[in-house]
């Protein structure tokens, strides 16, 4: 009799085992992901976000803990793009960040929800993973990508889930994204659970974001064929080796901090060949908010990689600076040609005041067109067209 019970445990263990192993691997139907974005993500064969091409001279990368997949990229690609994400469905982050504009936006400032705007230009996301720098917004309040994705949701203006004036909150957000199908198929393709959390929004956004790369410009194709950046490049003009010698180059300054010789040293805080901001940069001389009149903007030390700052024509990919007052790559130089002493501005980086005085470069025109040519080999084309990086809603 106790044999007989102990096999019928044994076999009741063993049908139990089955049917458990036979659940957490039961195929996702992915019905809802067919029916909203058709053929725009088809999850049997998903884009390469994982292991993109990267050229063996880009080094630096703050990816961290979270490592791209693909399953949570194509997350944080509809998440990027859902209105869904805003409280009356009119704003998502592709509406401040484009792809046409390498994931910036033509305005001055972006259009929030119900008549608000942002506070301060909508920066570009292009090559976001490859910078030494890992805090975000122009002020760097958020430590992190992931921490910064999930802060213009709940930002009162921007997409309105603030929890303030009677608007809902955060946790309104994700219990309507966890009744949305679509949603329980992707997250329980990419965490193996359908919840929607916080977390996982956050990791699935950035996941997307640092995806975004752009590396066939002109420059790339020259720093491929020469052993380091100071070479004169082959498919250069000798007009953009001298843009590209003049950034490289730091300059000499006299005693009243007006260059002597040598270069405009853009290299210094904008380094080659990521072209990303150096993290301890300070102030560089912009201090006007983008809203006039209210007070000055001394803190401002974040800033996108210079690598398409204009499209593969030379427009540019919007204005310039945290407040946007710049509309051009000649007027940025021009900013940078000679940076004003301005009272009250008490923490100007020191590498733009030699000598305690605000630099003067005093480029002649052939300099500063040269340097604005070599800034234009810096833009790619694939990034601007390539439908992982587009919106799957429109079909």
């Amino acid at each position: 009799m106790r044999n007989t019970i102990a096999i019928y445990a044994i076999g009741l263990v063993l049908l139990l085992s089955s049917c458990s192993e036979q659940d957490t691997t039961t195929p996702i139907s992915f019905q809802a992901v067919q029916e909203v974005f058709g053929t725009k993500i088809d999850p049997a064969n998903l884009p390469n976000y994982a292991s993109q091409s990267i050229p063996n001279y880009i080094r630096k990368d703050n990816t961290g803990t979270n490592p791209i997949t693909n399953e949570k990229a194509i997350l944080g690609r509809v998440l990027f793009y859902d209105k869904n994400l805003s409280i009356d469905n009119t704003v998502s982050c592709a509406s401040c960040h484009q792809q046409a504009f390498a994931f910036s936006d033509p305005l001055l400032a972006s259009e929030g929800v119900q008549g608000g705007v942002t506070s301060r230009h909508s920066m570009r996301l292009i090559n976001t993973r490859f910078a030494v720098e890992s805090k975000f917004f122009w002020d760097e309040r958020a430590p992190t990508l992931e921490a910064q994705v999930t802060t213009p949701i709940q930002d009162h203006a921007e997409m309105g889930f603030s929890g303030q004036n009677g608007r809902p909150n955060l946790t309104t957000l994700l219990d309507k994204l966890n009744g949305i199908p679509y949603y329980q198929e992707l997250v329980q393709s990419a965490y193996g659970s359908p919840e929607v959390t916080e977390g996982r929004i956050q990791e699935s956004l950035a996941n997307f974001i640092r995806s975004i790369q752009s590396f066939d410009s002109k420059y790339d194709l020259g720093r491929g064929q020469v052993g380091n950046d100071a070479a004169p490049f082959p498919n250069f003009t000798a007009q953009e080796n001298l843009g590209k010698q003049l950034f490289l180059t730091p300059p000499v300054f006299d005693g009243t901090g007006t260059r002597i010789n040598g270069g405009a040293g853009c290299q210094g805080c904008h380094q080659a060949p990521e072209f990303d901001i150096d993290p301890n940069s300070r102030n560089n001389g912009i201090i006007r908010p983008l809203v006039p009149g209210t007070g000055q903007e001394l803190f401002i030390t974040r800033a996108p990689t210079l690598r398409d700052a204009v499209n593969a024509t030379g427009g540019s990919n919007g204005p310039f600076m945290h407040s946007g007052n710049l509309a051009a790559l000649q007027n940025a130089l021009g900013h940078y040609n000679n940076i004003p002493a301005q009272p009250g501005n008490t923490n100007l980086d020191p590498r733009l005041a030699p000598g305690g005085n605000g630099q003067k470069l005093n480029l002649t025109g052939a300099e500063m067109s040269a340097i604005v040519a070599f800034l234009q080999t810096l833009s790619g084309r694939d990034v601007y067209t390539n439908e992982k990086w587009s919106d799957p809603f429109n079909q």
